[in-house]
Formats: C-alpha cells, structure tokens, sequence
C-alpha cells in the first residue's frame, strides 16, 4: 500500500471528524469542544498537505536530485507542527476571552456522544497509519498518525471535563480545559518541528539502526578485514551508510571488489532500499580526505597548545 493511500485515507477520515466535532461544538457551546475541533481543522490542512508533498517525496532521482526527492517529506511535517501551533494560539485566544467572560454550556451528553464517535473514528484511522508508517518508514504518515493519536486522547480528556460542568456549575472549568488542551498542542507542534529540522539537517539512524548496522559489519571484520568512518544519514523513507573498508594490499582487485559487494549485499538485505557507498583502502591507509582532516585537527592543536609568544 502507498503512502498516498493512507493520506488519502486519513483526509477523509478529518473531514468527517471535524463536521462531528464542530456539529458537538454547535449543539453546546463549549470552547472545550471548539479547541477540539480546530485541532481537527488543522488535521485537514495537514493530511492535503502531506497528500501533496508526498508525489513530491516519491518521484525518482533526476540530474538535479540524484538522490532522491524523499526530504521534502521533513516540510510536510514541520508544516504540519507549524499549522498545529497556530491553532493552538487560537484556542488559547477564545479560551481566554471565555474566561473572563464565562458563558453557560448545554445538551452537554448529546455533545459528549457526537464528540466520543468523532474520536472512535481518529483512533481506528491513527492506529491503522502507525503500521503502515512502520512498514514504510514514512515520517510524513507517522506525524499524521501520531497527531490524530494526540486528537483522541485529548478529546477523551475534553469529554470527560466538559461532563463536569454541568455537574459542578463551575463554568470557569470549559475554558480551562480548552487552554490546556491547547498547551498540549503546542508541545506536539514543537516535537513535530523539531524531528523536521533534524531530518533536513542530515541526521543520522536511530540508535537501534546503528546497533544492527554494526551487528551486520561484525559478521565481516577480521584480522584481514576491518571497518572505520561509519557515516550514516536519514533522509524521510530513505538511508545512507558510508564507510571505509581496509583490506591488505596484497590482495587482488577481484578479491577485493568480491567482498565489498558482500558486505554491500549484506547491509542492504537487512535494510531494504539502503544506499551504500563503501571506499576500499589498504590496511594502513587513509584516504586523502582523513589524511588531510587529521592534519587540519593537528595544526589546531599545536596552535591551541603553544605557549603565547613574549613581546
């Protein structure tokens, strides 16, 4: 199943939920209910959004970008974190304006009914997204999937506060309950932004990749054979490993070119659609680029070191 699938799935599923929610919003009154809803609204912006930038992501490399468009899934999830934000400072606005001004709320059980249905449907959709990210290692699907499992678990909480108006009198609570559903949205928003930048600023695998990615170069390593300058980069559905390969210089091209390929197929079995750049050198060699990178660390000691010169 594509990635376009779910967001399509997912847009669908918003537009429903956030008919319900206004629908609960409008039967009541309750800014509780409105902060939920305009979550929903941004759920919308984002799942058409994510739905775009995807055919962006999934179109193959080109002279311009020979590795790929898969970055631009890291805009659909700082977008969506941005957006996030905005509704959130809108709900923190009407819920401050209702707290000054506190507004009586009714048919609260008939809301809180419309509202649990609208949450359901978030909940089957949000679980059902988390699988397919997993499986297709999409951060746009997972931001989604996990801003809609934020949706249901705020909203069970906006429901069961909002029931307690009625039964305490306290009108004061429905706006308190919409600013803090809002100061849960801002933390999510920052969380998603934040994943964004360190995608677009070539972060590496997650350490439990990194683990399996040196169990599969310990099968290799020998007194003969031996591995340094492990660099690897996440960019959206897609990873990069490269790395140094020394072997004795004795050796032949073919031998040599034999086990790079092993070691290639190897990594790229355990991490399917992997790409893996290996640079062959002889056992005590460095390539030009270390060799002159350890000389610019030695220039900076020496200079960091030596004793300031009298006058």
């Amino acid at each position: 199943m594509q990635a376009r699938t779910y967001l399509r799935a997912s847009l669908l599923a918003a537009l429903v939920v956030i008919s319900l929610k206004l629908l609960a919003w409008k039967v009541t009154g309750s800014v509780g209910f409105l902060s939920d809803a305009m979550e929903s609204i941004v759920n919308v912006a984002a799942a058409a959004f994510a739905l775009f930038i995807v055919r962006i992501a999934e179109a193959p490399p080109d002279a311009d970008h020979p590795y790929g468009h898969t970055k631009a899934e890291y805009f659909s999830s700082g977008a969506e974190g941005l957006l996030i934000g905005v509704a959130a400072a809108l709900i923190l606005i009407e819920a401050a304006q209702r707290l000054t001004h506190p507004q009586a709320i009714s048919d609260v059980p008939l809301g809180a009914v419309i509202s649990a249905a609208a949450t359901a449907i978030n909940l089957f959709v949000a679980l059902w997204m988390l699988r397919g990210a997993k499986r297709l290692r999409s951060i746009v699907i997972e931001a989604d999937a996990r801003h809609l499992l934020t949706d249901v678990w705020t909203s069970a909480g906006v429901i069961a506060a909002v029931l307690l108006v009625p039964l305490t009198g306290w009108l004061w609570l429905d706006p308190v309950i919409g600013i803090v559903v809002a100061l849960h949205i801002l933390r999510e928003a920052f969380s998603l932004v934040k994943r964004s930048v360190d995608g677009l600023m070539d972060k590496s695998m997650d350490a439990a990749d990194l683990a399996g990615l040196q169990a599969v170069l310990d099968r290799f390593r020998s007194q003969d054979m031996r591995f340094d300058h492990v660099r690897t980069r996440v960019a959206g559905t897609r990873r990069f490993a490269s790395m140094h390969l020394h072997m004795p210089g004795n050796w032949s091209l073919q031998r040599a070119a034999d086990c790079r390929y092993a070691v290639e197929k190897a990594l790229i079995e355990a991490y399917p659609g992997m790409t893996v750049t290996i640079e062959m050198l002889t056992s005590a060699q460095e390539s030009l680029q270390e060799e002159n990178a350890q000389m610019r660390s030695a220039t900076t000691d020496c200079h960091a070191g030596a004793a300031p010169h009298p006058h």
